[in-house]
């Protein structure tokens, strides 16, 4: 599945996502049984990439970044559950691609019950290797990505905002929100987070979430704004 984007206009027949006026790749890919969503992001011009939460079907991921020339030197995780962490040991070995998460959710790497890893059929997670911060940046090549702090759904839970996308894990979907009744999960606070940290953002930033389980796999902040019926 290739990122479906109403804000810019460029889609390449891969699903590929262009734009004219930067040098950033971006590709999205459901992977896994969870319908998760995977981003590759990269530099054009270094070829320097990350992918954000590699949850399975890595060896496709790969490819796909090699297909376009792209460098996987960073795996950033938007939190620390399961079903997003799963392919981090893959990655990594498959990349030597450093492990980035939120502070508050590094212990949850190393520290998935094997009860859970064996009910997600999932590997456990190396430690990470960098951790973040609200305001951190997180630099490939000449693309940038702002660490916007939105716990909720977990204490360390991440948004990532660069040039009009944002990438937001379990924290917003399209025209959804993410759980708060697991471990760490709270919705005073999550719901908080939204409204301070992403619905501040410019109403056509492309919102970019962490699962398909929207009618659609994009949005925008605009959209989410008039349309998401749980922060009206």
């Amino acid at each position: 599945m290739g990122i479906i984007c109403p804000r810019r206009e460029q889609i390449g027949p891969s699903g590929e996502h262009a734009t004219p006026e930067d040098d950033m790749y971006l590709r999205q890919l459901q992977v896994g049984h969870m319908a998760v969503f995977a981003y590759i992001v990269g530099d054009r011009e270094s070829k320097s990439g990350l992918v954000i939460d590699p949850a399975a079907e890595t060896d496709r991921i790969v490819a796909e970044a090699e297909k376009n020339g792209i460098e996987i030197k960073y795996i950033v995780n938007t939190h620390g559950h399961v079903d997003h962490i799963s392919g981090n040991a893959d990655m990594k070995k498959k990349t030597g691609a450093k492990i980035i998460v939120h502070e508050a959710d590094a212990d949850m790497l190393v520290s998935t019950p094997a009860m859970i890893l064996s009910m997600f059929r999932a590997k456990s997670s190396p430690a990470a290797d960098i951790t973040v911060k609200d305001g951190d940046i997180i630099r490939v090549g000449s693309v940038s990505l702002t660490v916007l702090h939105t716990p909720g759904h977990t204490a360390g839970g991440i948004s990532l905002y660069s040039n009009g996308y944002v990438f937001t894990g379990d924290t917003l979907f399209v025209e959804s929100v993410g759980r708060t009744d697991l471990p760490g999960g709270s919705w005073e606070v999550m719901v908080k987070a939204i409204r301070e940290k992403l619905l501040t953002l410019p109403e056509d930033t492309v919102v970019l979430p962490g699962h398909n389980y929207g009618r659609m796999p994009t949005s925008t902040i605009g959209h989410e704004k008039r349309q998401n019926p749980f922060l009206r």
